[in-house]
């Protein structure tokens, strides 16, 4: 018998069912790399960076992909649902992990935030006369009902709106090389691929400029990790885990780097603006009003997808959370139905702080969300990748079974992937206006302390490092 094998025999259910089959996994893990970021926040970066926007998603990507081979590195030595904040509490310590627990919800609390805010602005194209916050609240109140229902009903819901996202974006890239290539169209004349470096260059604004967008390219790829939250309730996650993980480069290469080249070899990149979807100006300049609907449509199940991915991970991540005394013990209850109605019901209320933020300032709300957002992810990102390089450690030293699906070049990677996100973190610091992340995320941090200090003297058992779970030692 195999180490991982072991392991996924050892790893606790939890209660949960293991409702998600591969199908549905690897289309989670599709999702999760198509959001609001690319079909709403490219717009925005595009402007800041012209054509070399395209490098940006690229390198990140790559970076993206380092941080999912350290984690399904440690999701085959021990699949469990809360997966970051256990290998945190396991390698670094119990205050990390309620920390990075905390944390991880805080970020998929405000991605719904900026999800319902993208979701809201989507529906102005149809229906400008509606307010913001009413679209908002009646997304919200539509997938929290959905998500108590069933894992079963969340995994289908995420496979339709994730097979429309691709289905979208690959039309998209057919469409743009038939103009290309084809000339039909309105843009027909104007499409080049000369467009990628004829407006001031590939780099118009100056690599600065470019670099600086790395902040807002990052949002982009929130909730690539999801699929380390599923572990508890896959049906084969020893099989479906490495699958939907390897397949992450090309669907990088073809969602971003292909989708982009293409747009922007369609349409100049003078053309775009912040707050309008790259898609929809993509397909109203090449002439097809409806498919400019159809596109709109699709970037708002985009926004949905990724609501309803939210309010999924932030009630198993309180219940994670409660199970270690971390959070109140309510949150530890299932219902009737396998799914922590409790942890959800909780996080949809923080969640409509987001209807607030679209009445007050509806023209700022999606950059507020999406900063803190960002910053709540490179924290989590950190947790997995120093995990990794401690769990690499101990299989050297032969106290810990080697997964059955190493990263390439062992800590390496991690290592190199961690210095791009301090240096991310840096960009964000030097930004005034997304610099109000950290302040939050300084409060945050505060506020957790407070909590830990608490917790502490009310439990100081949970203080306690836990022990190297019981495997079959090496050597």
């Amino acid at each position: 018998m195999t180490s991982a094998q072991v392991d996924t025999d050892k790893a606790p259910e939890e209660g949960y069912e293991r409702g998600l089959n591969s199908r549905q996994v690897q289309m989670i893990a599709i999702g999760g790399a198509i959001g609001v970021g690319l079909f709403l926040g490219a717009g925005a970066n595009i402007a800041k960076a012209g054509p070399s926007i395209i490098l940006m998603y690229a390198l990140a990507g790559v970076i993206i992909f380092f941080i999912m081979r350290a984690l399904g590195e440690l999701l085959l030595y021990r699949p469990v649902s809360g997966s970051f904040a256990e290998y945190s509490r396991e390698f670094l310590g119990p205050f990390f992990g309620y920390f990075t627990g905390w944390t991880y919800w805080l970020m998929w609390v405000v991605t719904g935030m900026a999800e319902l805010t993208a979701a809201a602005i989507y529906i102005h194209y149809w229906f400008p006369d509606i307010p913001q916050w009413v679209s908002a609240l009646v997304f919200l109140v539509l997938l929290f009902v959905a998500n108590l229902i069933s894992v079963k009903l969340f995994g289908e819901i995420e496979f339709w709106f994730s097979m429309v996202k691709v289905t979208a974006i690959i039309g998209m890239i057919v469409i743009g090389i038939g103009v290309l290539t084809l000339g039909f169209s309105q843009a027909g004349d104007t499409a080049a691929v000369s467009n990628l470096w004829e407006f001031d260059g590939f780099f118009p604004k100056g690599i600065g400029s470019s670099l600086m967008t790395l902040q807002g390219v990052m949002f982009a790829y929130l909730a690539v990790e999801l699929v380390g939250v599923t572990a508890g309730e896959s049906e084969n996650p020893e099989k479906t885990l490495p699958k939907a993980i390897n397949t992450l480069p090309w669907r990088i290469a073809l969602f971003y780097v292909g989708a982009l080249t293409v747009i922007l070899a369609v349409v100049k990149w003078t053309e775009f603006a912040e707050g309008v979807s790259p898609f929809v100006e993509a397909f109203t300049v090449i002439g097809i009003p409806a498919g400019a609907g159809i596109v709109n449509f699709v970037v708002l199940t985009a926004a949905l997808s990724s609501c309803n991915s939210g309010m999924y991970s932030t009630g198993r991540m309180l219940r994670t959370l409660a199970d270690n005394g971390e959070a109140p013990r309510v949150f530890n209850k299932l219902s009737s139905t396998k799914t922590p109605a409790i942890g959800i019901a909780v996080s949809v209320v923080f969640m409509a702080i987001g209807v607030v933020l679209n009445y007050l300032v509806p023209e700022k709300a999606f950059g507020y969300v999406t900063s803190v957002a960002t910053a709540a992810g490179i924290w989590t990102w950190l947790m997995i990748l120093i995990s990794h390089v401690l769990y690499r450690r101990k299989v050297v030293a032969g106290r810990l079974p080697a997964s059955s699906f190493p990263a390439p070049g062992g800590s390496v990677c991690s290592y190199i992937a961690i210095a791009f996100l301090l240096f991310v973190t840096c960009l964000i610091a030097y930004d005034a206006d997304a610099r109000v992340c950290l302040y939050v995320m300084a409060g945050w941090a505060v506020a957790l302390g407070i909590g830990w200090f608490v917790l502490r003297s009310r439990n100081p058992q949970i203080t306690e490092r836990p022990g190297e779970p019981e495997f079959e030692k090496i050597g």
